[in-house]
């Protein structure tokens, strides 16, 4: 172990073995004071102090290897406020700290580059946090000089170890050397606004201009040396990765034997699972194959998810799928419907009349005994609207290769019981052909074949919600958005600044795991593209999203319920909301931990900011707020909704909500993707057919067979098993991971006992929730969390073990 942390560290030995103990190499330290010369104005140095690996070697406990040594300082030196290093050898090395015994300590947690690759010295600040009209004259250079090193100049190529962030648009998810058919549209600017990401190669891209080379699976996309995995993230994302590929393997042969590889009969599916039924080996059976196979098989089989324990036939029923709505991996699109029948936005003369197809008499026999007006007044009546969304772009959808798909409407009662009872489906084409429907309806069935349309109807409602799942209020609203944030806050902010600190640990590994979205997911013919629903034309939908619905002002859990009308506003409640649906399994729980973060950012933001002159007074936060807006979302910089930064009440808010989208958001709608979506005929990521019309020929091939048929629909075997790989890698937690409510930095703060104590109350806060979260989920009235075959809602609970657990809250987005 010591040998190889040596070698890590860097090239300590010469090549005969001996010390390389000559001047050019070692590691260079020095001390800055708080102070400076009075005469010469400039900071108080100690002398340089040479670390060299060999012979200062001081082997410590855990993965730390511990160096010693001394600096030398003038008697009236003053306290240090920052170090500087400098890195000689050829190799980097991974600084973990710097504690100068009884005086002070500098959590530094970076990788420290070698000066032959970047030559600029890498400056660590003491613990203590300053605003910048706060800074010691001492280090008030090194804290300008710092933030200049991190922006660049917006020039030259980006080497692995650069540390600068800038910001560029998504030029590069296309791949127009391929062919015409692989051109996507540049995200960023007038033509499609969206959010913009770390720049990665060469300037910035000009906007609504040109196409940057591709994206492949063989090249490293840039992102800050700081913002890389650390190895145990590395080796569990890597060994992920593997095992989803060998995942491929035996339905790729199954393919072969067979030489087709849609689902023949549900025992297709439910072989694919351990405690599923061996069927694909059956289909080998004819092949020359060794008996290892059916052990690799075995190994490299699924796990069993929430739902395909439970439900072994096709879709979910009525009141799974209600409860998925409010209790599943999307409960963001349900809302209160406010006008019936509901009414399109989209522009009439393009997309045809604005009125539903929903009539009274779809509903009326549904609603117990209500009127509709009744139940629109005693908000009984919900919605799941994805008309809107895809009508658009339904036909270009259609065209494709193994998709067809509907623009859905579904509607929900609320029973007496706080269950959604779905009472009708809108399914809607963007033709004029008039032997085809442009709209139909569905209702709760009456007899064998309605039982099958209406399976069918919710199987496409399904494939809508978790594609705008996945790129609205996943990408777009957690991992896209949130990646401007942490430019800005790297570029603005240093590092002494209290408010970087209280967000570091909700920046960690995000901009990493954007750049392999962008170069995996994202791209063209990448895993959005070729699962989901909107295939290539997935990206232009989540522009449409963020160009006509995204706002930062609702983005906070409380103004996202009042939105959707699921919530309004009532001072007598706990919240100050009363819901609609009582037993919201995302919101009630979710409010909780709200205002946890609520509590801990107003303390903390109040106790810097006592009043608004602190907060107008301090440029860095000020420019922070300004960049992230007009240069992060440049497209949206003139929108009146953006909220103001000029009291502590203002910055808390802001704070809060970034905080809740890094880590609760993000965490209800990622870690349950393979547990609730990774049994295919209960949510389909895309469908290959659409409902059989009476007057078509394959009317009569559903009459026969509808199970057939309702299988042929979803996703093709080789489809099914790549789209559950990678849930199932996406949804798990790392060995590393770092909880809600944790911080392993908490002697920054070691002279306030004030932010201490309220870190501590944050954290004694995390696990009370949990606790009552737990007693929630064990509470037969609380009929969307517990009954008979219902699971428990966990998604917000803040810990796990590492794993696909379906529960845990890391601090930021990390996957």
């Amino acid at each position: 172990m010591k040998d190889m942390m040596l070698r890590l560290l860097g090239n300590y030995a010469s090549p005969n073995g001996q010390g390389d103990h000559h001047n050019h190499k070692g590691v260079v330290l020095q001390l800055v004071s708080t102070q400076i010369h009075t005469k010469e104005m400039k900071p108080k140095l100690s002398e340089e102090a040479i670390l060299h690996w060999k012979e200062t070697l001081k082997m410590g406990a855990g993965k730390c290897i511990t160096y010693q040594v001394k600096f030398v300082v003038d008697s009236n030196f003053g306290m240090p406020g920052a170090i500087t290093v400098s890195n000689r050898y050829n190799s980097e090395f991974y600084l973990d700290s710097i504690n100068i015994e009884g005086v002070v300590h500098f959590a530094c947690n970076s990788w420290v580059q070698s000066e032959h690759a970047n030559p600029a010295k890498r400056i660590f600040f003491s613990t203590k946090a300053y605003l910048p009209s706060e800074t010691p004259a001492g280090i008030k250079e090194l804290r300008e000089m710092e933030l200049i090193q991190l922006r660049g100049d917006g020039t030259g190529l980006r080497k692995p170890s650069d540390r600068i962030y800038d910001y560029d648009t998504y030029s590069n998810i296309g791949n127009p050397n391929k062919g015409i058919e692989y051109i996507r549209p540049i995200l960023g600017g007038s033509n499609h606004p969206y959010p913009r990401h770390c720049r990665t190669g060469g300037p910035p891209t000009k906007t609504d201009e040109k196409l940057e080379s591709p994206v492949n699976e063989f090249s490293t996309l840039y992102v800050p040396r700081d913002e890389e995995f650390e190895e145990s993230k590395r080796e569990a994302f890597d060994l992920g990765r593997l095992k989803a590929i060998m995942r491929h393997i035996i339905p790729a042969l199954t393919k072969v034997a067979r030489d087709s590889d849609e689902f023949k009969a549900y025992s297709d599916i439910t072989g694919l699972y351990r405690d599923g039924m061996p069927s694909i080996t059956k289909n080998m059976r004819n092949l020359p194959l060794p008996n290892i196979l059916n052990k690799v098989q075995e190994y490299l089989k699924f796990d069993p998810t929430k739902l395909n324990s439970r439900f072994t036939a096709c879709g979910l029923p009525d009141d799974e799928f209600g409860r998925q709505a409010i209790a599943g991996i999307n409960p963001l699109s349900i809302e209160r419907l406010t006008t019936f029948p509901p009414v399109s936005k989209l522009n009439a003369s393009t997309y045809g009349p604005q009125e539903s197809a929903l009539k009274e008499e779809h509903i009326q026999g549904h609603l117990n005994g209500m009127s509709v007006q009744q139940a629109l007044e005693e908000n009984k009546l919900f919605i799941l609207d994805y008309h809107d969304i895809f009508l658009p772009f339904i036909n270009q959808i259609n065209a494709m290769d193994d998709r067809k798909a509907y623009a859905t409407r579904t509607l929900f009662f609320l029973t007496s019981l706080g269950t959604l009872k779905p009472i009708a489906i809108e399914l809607s084409l963007h033709q004029t052909n008039s032997d085809s429907p442009s709209k139909q309806v569905l209702t709760p069935p009456v007899d064998a074949t309605t039982n099958w349309l209406w399976e069918l109807g919710k199987a496409h409602v399904c494939s809508n919600d978790s594609c705008v799942h996945q790129l609205i209020h996943h990408w777009l609203r957690s991992h896209a958005c949130m990646e401007t944030f942490i430019i800005a806050t790297h570029r603005q902010l240093s590092a002494m600044h209290p408010i970087y600190r209280l967000l570091k640990p909700h920046m960690r590994y995000t901009m990493k795991i954007n750049a392999l979205a962008r170069q995996f997911l994202i791209n063209s013919e990448g895993i959005i593209e070729s699962t989901f629903t909107a295939g290539k034309h997935s990206m232009e939908i989540s522009c449409a999203a963020y160009r006509d619905w995204w706002r930062f002002d609702l983005e906070g859990l409380p103004a996202d319920l009042i939105r959707r009308g699921i919530a309004t506003p009532d001072p007598s409640q706990v919240h100050g909301l009363r819901l609609l649906i009582e037993d919201y399994p995302y919101a009630t729980d979710g409010l909780l931990i709200w205002a946890a973060i609520e509590r801990l950012v107003q303390t903390y933001v109040h106790y810097y900011y006592p009043d608004t002159a602190a907060v107008d007074s301090d440029t860095e936060l000020q420019a922070w707020y300004k960049e992230w807006i007009n240069s992060g979302h440049a497209d949206l910089r003139h929108a009146s909704w953006w909220p103001q930064l000029s009291t502590p009440d203002d910055l808390a808010s802001i704070l809060t909500t970034i905080i809740w989208l890094s880590s609760a958001y993000h965490a209800a709608l990622n870690y349950g993707q393979y547990p609730y979506g990774g049994y295919v005929p209960t949510r389909p990521p895309h469908m290959r057919r659409l409902l059989p019309q009476e007057h078509e020929l394959e009317y009569a091939t559903f009459i026969e067979d509808p199970e057939k048929y309702f299988l042929s629909s979803l996703p093709s075997l080789l489809e099914a098993t790549k789209y559950m790989a990678v849930t199932d890698i996406i949804s798990a937690h790392s060995p590393d991971e770092e909880y809600i409510g944790e911080r392993k930095d908490l002697s920054t703060w070691s002279a306030d006992p004030v932010i201490i104590e309220a870190f501590y109350r944050f954290s004694m806060d995390t696990k009370r929730i949990e606790k009552e979260i737990a007693q929630r989920n064990s509470n037969s009235s609380l009929r969307n969390r517990c009954g008979a075959g219902v699971s428990p809602y966990e998604l917000l609970m803040s810990s796990s073990e590492p794993g696909v657990t379906a529960r845990g809250i890391p601090n930021s987005i990390s996957v």
